[in-house]
């Protein structure tokens, strides 16, 4: 007779109990199996709040409706735009308008990734000038908003401009100095602090249901017509400078193998203007994957160094 009893370590018998309930083989949940999966380096809170965001009803119901009329509005921003490109400017207007509908809409997960991002993106950018170019760190504006309010000082332009000014900076350093981008022989981790990232708690109000991506898509028009031309053009195709980015680590690391990751495609060849709503989610996506994978890097450079003979 043959033996049929289990593999020693399984449990056939036991229900898998996940985030979402208990797993139906006959109807596995999606996001169940994406919460499970530990494919990417992802901070498991925030990975816990996306999905919860993600698997919404605002999102489920509301964004496809959504989604179309966003863009027919990007569209008719654009036309209007190529009569009058520099009008209407109200960058102030247009952050305010944000910064109310994120307190009085927004659910509190969706806040939180958008505060969040400010924090890993200065991060990130900091770790790649402490270890390029030592010594010198790019004039940037600060991306460290505590609440909601934070975003009404133009936040979200200054983030657009933050990281072209890096480039322009960091190259610039690099040229004078005569130095390539290559990697470091030790890291200097000093700037990924996932603790650093300090937000207050998020508004909890009987209207805070909107989800993140219908809120970016609503948004995004929004950028389109209370900015020029040429913000909204640069701040669209700032979202690609994820995969610059990338590269800039995975040279610095000399971990290649994290580029998978990153899934804005390069801005030498710019998209189109009118999915910049579901790239802007991607950015996030880019960005939480590489600063989770840099915090992993740091803590295997600091048990390698805890293991190492003194």
């Amino acid at each position: 007779m043959s033996d049929a009893r289990p593999h020693p370590g399984t449990a056939h018998d036991e229900p898998i109990v996940h985030a979402f309930g208990v797993h139906d083989p006959a109807d596995p949940d999606p996001w169940a199996a994406l919460a499970m999966d530990r494919s990417l380096p992802f901070d498991p809170a925030a990975k816990a709040a996306l999905l919860r965001d993600q698997r919404s009803p605002s999102r489920q119901f509301l964004l496809p409706l959504v989604r179309p009329l966003a863009r027919l509005t990007i569209i008719l921003a654009q036309v209007f735009k190529s009569i009058f490109p520099r009008f209407p400017h109200a960058p102030k207007f247009l952050h305010w308008m944000i910064a109310t509908g994120m307190k009085r809409f927004l659910t509190p997960d969706a806040n939180w990734l958008i505060l969040r991002h400010f924090h890993l993106g200065s991060q990130i950018l900091r770790f790649i000038a402490d270890n390029v170019t030592p010594g010198f760190r790019p004039v940037l504006e600060p991306m460290d908003p505590k609440n909601v309010d934070g975003v009404r000082d133009n936040l979200f332009l200054k983030h657009d401009l933050n990281i072209y000014n890096f480039l322009i900076q960091l190259n610039h350093e690099m040229d004078r100095r005569g130095v390539t981008l290559q990697k470091a022989e030790r890291l200097d981790f000093s700037a990924i602090d996932p603790d650093a990232v300090k937000i207050e708690e998020m508004p909890k109000g009987r209207l805070n249901k909107i989800d993140l991506q219908t809120a970016i898509e609503m948004y995004t028009p929004a950028y389109a017509f209370w900015l020029t031309d040429r913000d909204f053009w640069r701040a669209a195709n700032s979202l690609q400078l994820d995969e610059t980015i990338g590269l800039y680590c995975a040279r610095l690391t000399g971990e290649e193998k994290h580029l998978a990751m990153v899934t804005n495609a390069h801005p030498l060849v710019p998209e189109s203007t009118l999915k910049a709503g579901f790239r802007l989610m991607l950015h996030g996506l880019s960005t939480e994957v590489l600063h989770g994978f840099l915090v992993e890097l740091k803590q295997r450079q600091a048990a390698a160094a805890a293991a190492a003979p003194a």
